[in-house]
């Protein structure tokens, strides 16, 4: 995944009201932080920044008066009627750094017919280098019957990630449909 480049502004003014000045300009207040470093609270283009973050675990590139931020999106704080964005968290990455995430599994393919699928788990914790973090995995069901398992030991990592949880965790499950495990005690 490439960084999102964004042109951001320190900000010096804080509170409510001024909150919604900013965001009524276009703008969305956020604070870097991370490293042990002070925080950085700055303003960032509402568009260009709702784009960017669409994706989950979204790099972004902040050019800070000059002077260059990687930073990870950790929490974006919503209006819950209007949707909008009002406040965002960032954490601060260096290149080659390794960072704890949660990407999302993606079930692709049909089960064998007259079966179905439960999809137990929908996010993994990987490790990952914070430049280079996936966007999904992919778990292949094609052709799977009843009874069989997918566990998150046997999920196919993307280079240079390392599975953060439970290795016997249950990602998907097979199972035989309803309808025809109700037709088959009928005909019993």
């Amino acid at each position: 995944m490439s960084e999102q480049k964004l042109a951001a502004e320190i900000r010096t003014e804080f509170g409510k009201g001024y909150a919604r000045r900013v965001r009524a300009a276009g703008k969305i207040p956020a604070v870097i932080y991370g490293h042990g470093a002070e925080p950085i609270h700055i303003t960032v283009p509402a568009k260009a920044t709702t784009l960017a973050i669409r994706v989950a675990n979204a790099l972004l590139a902040l050019d800070i008066n000059g002077e260059e931020h990687l930073a990870l999106v950790k929490d974006v704080q919503r209006d819950p009627i209007k949707q909008i964005i009002e406040h965002i968290d960032l954490l601060t990455v260096r290149t080659g750094e390794k960072v704890t995430v949660e990407i999302p599994v993606h079930v692709t393919g049909e089960v064998a017919p007259g079966n179905v699928h439960n999809q137990e788990l929908t996010t993994i914790s990987l490790e990952a280098e914070a430049t280079n973090l996936p966007t999904a995995v992919e778990v292949s069901i094609e052709g799977r019957s009843a009874g069989e398992h997918i566990h998150a030991s046997d999920l196919v990592l993307p280079k240079g990630a390392v599975l953060l949880a439970d290795a016997d965790a249950l990602v998907v499950n097979i199972s035989e449909a309803a309808e025809e495990a109700a037709e088959a005690a009928a005909a019993e």
